[in-house]
C-alpha cells in the first residue's frame, strides 16, 4: 500500500490518523503496545508525528490488518527488523539535522553587530 504523506516535519494525531486510516486512540493504544513508536511532545503535551512515526504506524497496519499477526507478533517482527537495520549504516533524522543547524544559526547570530 502507497500512501503519499504530505512534505512536512511534523504531524497532528489527526493528520496522522487520516493519512494512516487509523483512528486517533489506536494510534493511542499502539504507542503503549511498540515501545519504537513514541512520538515527540510539544510543550502543550501534543503528539508531534515525524514522516518515520507515520511510516511505521503504516508499518504496524499492515502487519496486524493486512497480514493477520497479533500484537505480540508484530512486536517480534518489528524489533527482528530493526536488528537487521542496525547493522546498516547510521544517517541522521531530521531532529538531530535541525540540532547542527540550530547551533549555527546562533553562531552566526552572535557574530552580528
Amino acid at each position: 500500500m502507497v500512501v503519499d504523506i504530505p512534505d512536512k516535519f511534523y504531524f497532528k494525531i489527526g493528520e496522522v490518523a487520516s493519512i494512516t486510516g487509523v483512528k486517533p486512540h489506536v494510534l493511542r493504544y499502539w504507542e503503549t503496545e511498540f515501545r519504537m513508536f513514541s512520538p515527540a511532545k510539544s510543550r502543550g503535551k501534543q503528539r508531534q508525528y515525524e514522516r518515520r512515526d507515520i511510516e511505521l504506524a503504516l508499518e504496524i497496519k499492515e502487519l496486524l490488518y493486512e497480514q493477520g499477526f497479533t500484537i505480540a507478533g508484530a512486536r517480534k517482527h518489528l524489533r527482528s527488523r530493526k536488528k537487521n537495520v542496525d547493522t546498516a549504516p547510521a544517517t541522521p533524522t531530521d531532529r538531530q539535522y535541525l540540532r547542527v543547524l540550530r547551533k549555527e544559526l546562533q553562531k552566526l547570530r552572535a557574530r552580528l553587530p
